[in-house]
């Protein structure tokens, strides 16, 4: 059974600076790309970043220059650094992975079940 769990959220104030980490678990034979997601209340849920298995990263306009993703094959597990936060970052982050679970030979999507990151003003 695999697994996504995320850790790392929590209360700051703006300006301030956060590290989300979710780690997959589980049989695993691969993970292609790994993605951060966020929503925000009474908000569709939106893409924040991704990476791929290459380390090839992608970021919603709004995070861009503030967030940093990054990953650890060896390890499964990808973070989201997260600086200069605003309260409009307010929004429950959720991790998302293409994983490829043995004895698979396709890949199937995964969700971690969010992480709440709240920014006072």
């Amino acid at each position: 059974q695999v697994q996504l769990v995320e850790s790392g959220g929590g209360l700051v104030q703006a300006g301030g600076s956060l590290r989300l980490s979710c780690a997959a678990s589980g049989s695993i034979l691969s993970i292609n790309t790994m993605r951060w997601y966020r929503q925000a209340p009474g908000k569709q849920r939106e893409l924040v970043a991704s990476i791929t298995s290459g380390s090839s990263t992608n970021y919603a306009i709004s995070v861009k220059g503030r967030f940093t993703v990054s990953r650890d094959n060896a390890k499964n597990t990808v973070d989201l650094q997260m600086n200069n936060l605003k309260p409009e970052d307010t929004a429950v982050y959720y991790c998302n992975a293409d994983i490829r679970p043995y004895p698979r030979d396709y890949y199937s999507n995964y969700w971690g079940q969010g992480t709440q990151v709240t920014v006072s003003s």
